[in-house]
C-alpha cells in the first residue's frame, strides 16, 4: 500500500490551492492530489462564463500548467474516486479497491449538481454546468439546437443564459421563486438582472414550476405546472449543488449540510480537514451561524488556513466573503453576505448600468452588490469588515466616495 504525508481529495480550486500553499510554505513531504476528472486542476467559474462563451480556451483556465505539478512533486491521481475512508487505519479506498495511507487528509470535493426529480430528467440533452465535460457536451450539441431552456435563476443559470444568448440561441429561463437571485441578493439587483436578460432576448419567467421534461430519447420540451409546453432541444439545470461528503459521513464525521469544521478547518475526525463548498463553518459575517460558502474565495482562503495548520502555524479562518459574476458586459462584484439584511439602499442609477446595492442590518453595513462599480466594491469592503454605521443619505450620495465615509463609520 502506498502512503503519503498529505492526501488531498478533490482537484478543484481548494484542493489545488492547498497543495500550492503547502509547497510555498516549504512543506517537503509527499503529497497526492486525487481528482475524479481526468483533467489537471482548472478554474471552474469560467465554465459558465468565458469558456462556454468561447472567450477562453481550456488551457487558459488551468490553475497551473502540468509541469508545475511535476516540478513541485505533487502526484496527480486523476480519474480516481475515493469511495471509503478508515480514520482509524488512516487509509482511503479508491473505486478500484486500492488503498492509500495518509498522515493527514484534506477533503476538498466541493459538491455535485442538484438534479431534477421530475419525469424526463434523464433524457439526452439535459445538462448541468459543473465540469469541463459538462460544458464540452453542451457545446458539442449546439449545432442541432435552436431553443434552450435554462432551469434555475441563480448565478449559474443566469451566466449560462447570457453565454448561450451570445452564441445566438433562443433561451427561456425558468425560475421557481418570484425573482431571480432570491437567495443571495435583494430585490433591486434581482429586478435589474431580470430586465437585462429580457433586453438581451431571454424569455425569463419567474414563479414558474417545471412539471416534467418531454421527449422520445432526447428532450424536446419542458412541461410547466400549468400545462404549458415550452419547446426546447436542450435543457440546462442550475438549481444548486449538494455537498459531496457522503464518504466522510459514513466514516463518522459530524455535519448535516456538508461536513462540520472548526476555525482551522478540522473535521471531527482526527487529522482530517475539509474546505470549500462542502465545509460547514461558523462565519462571523453570517452572525456566527454555521454555513457553507460556494465560492472560489472561500475555497482559496480555507486552503491557506489548512496549509498553515499543517505547517504548525494555525490561523483561524475569518476571511471576508466576496463573489463575482460576468453576464453580458456586466461585472457584478459582491462583498459580504446580504442574507438577514433589514434595509437595502441603491447607490447610483441602475438605468446607467453602473450602480451598487448596499445592505444594512441594525444600521450596520453588511454587504454590497456592485455592478460595474469597482471603486464601490474596493472601498465598500472596509465598511463591511468594520460593520460601519453610516447615515443612509451619505451612503447613497454618489458625489462622495465610500472611502470618505470609512472614518465616520
Amino acid at each position: 500500500m502506498t502512503s503519503y504525508d498529505i492526501i488531498i481529495v478533490g482537484a478543484g480550486h481548494g484542493g489545488a490551492a492547498t497543495a500550492i500553499n503547502l509547497r510555498q510554505a516549504g512543506f517537503t513531504g509527499s503529497i497526492a492530489l486525487i481528482g475524479r476528472e481526468p483533467e489537471i486542476p482548472y478554474e471552474r467559474p469560467p465554465l459558465s462564463k468565458e469558456y462556454m462563451a468561447g472567450d477562453k480556451s481550456f488551457d487558459q483556465i488551468h490553475i497551473r500548467p502540468r509541469s508545475y505539478w511535476d516540478d513541485k512533486q505533487v502526484d496527480l491521481l486523476l480519474g480516481q474516486v475515493v469511495v471509503a475512508l478508515d480514520p482509524d487505519a488512516k487509509t482511503v479506498t479508491l473505486e478500484d479497491d486500492s488503498r492509500l495511507g495518509y498522515s493527514k487528509l484534506v477533503w476538498a470535493t466541493g459538491g455535485d449538481p442538484r438534479l431534477l426529480d421530475c419525469a424526463g430528467a434523464d433524457l439526452a440533452g439535459v445538462h448541468a454546468v459543473r465540469t469541463r465535460a459538462d460544458v464540452d457536451a453542451i457545446m458539442g450539441e449546439l449545432d442541432g439546437v435552436e431553443q434552450i431552456a435554462v432551469i434555475g435563476g441563480g448565478y449559474i443559470g443566469l451566466e449560462a443564459a447570457a453565454a448561450l444568448t451570445k452564441l445566438g440561441k433562443k433561451v427561456v429561463l425558468l425560475e421557481a421563486l418570484p425573482r431571480v437571485l432570491a437567495r443571495v441578493a435583494g430585490e433591486a439587483l434581482s429586478h435589474f438582472y431580470e430586465a437585462e436578460h429580457r433586453a438581451h432576448g431571454v424569455d425569463l419567467r419567474t414563479a414558474t414550476l417545471v412539471n416534467a421534461l418531454e421527449g422520445a430519447g432526447r428532450v424536446s420540451g419542458v412541461r410547466l405546472d400549468d400545462g404549458t409546453l415550452i419547446p426546447a432541444q436542450m435543457v440546462i439545470v442550475g438549481i444548486g449543488v449538494l455537498p459531496a461528503v457522503d464518504v466522510l459521513h459514513l466514516a463518522g464525521a459530524e455535519g448535516q449540510n456538508g461536513v462540520n469544521v472548526n476555525e482551522h478547518c478540522e473535521t471531527s475526525l482526527p487529522d482530517v480537514f475539509a474546505l470549500g463548498d462542502c465545509a460547514a463553518h461558523h462565519n462571523r459575517f453570517a452572525q456566527g451561524y454555521r454555513i457553507r460558502l460556494e465560492s472560489v474565495q472561500n475555497a482559496s482562503d480555507q486552503a491557506s488556513v489548512v496549509a498553515k495548520t499543517i505547517m504548525g502555524n494555525p490561523v483561524p479562518y475569518g476571511a471576508t466573503p466576496w463573489f463575482w459574476s460576468n453576464q453580458y458586459d456586466l461585472r457584478l462584484q459582491t462583498v459580504g453576505l446580504s442574507q438577514g439584511h433589514d434595509q437595502s439602499l441603491v447607490r447610483g442609477d441602475p438605468a446607467t448600468r453602473s450602480f451598487s446595492v448596499i445592505y444594512l442590518r441594525d444600521g450596520a453595513v453588511i454587504a454590497l452588490d456592485c455592478v460595474n462599480m469597482v471603486k464601490d466594491y474596493v472601498q465598500g469592503r472596509k465598511l463591511v469588515e468594520a460593520g460601519a454605521h453610516i447615515d443612509p443619505a451619505d451612503l447613497t450620495d454618489t458625489s462622495r466616495q465610500l472611502k470618505e465615509l470609512i472614518a465616520a463609520g
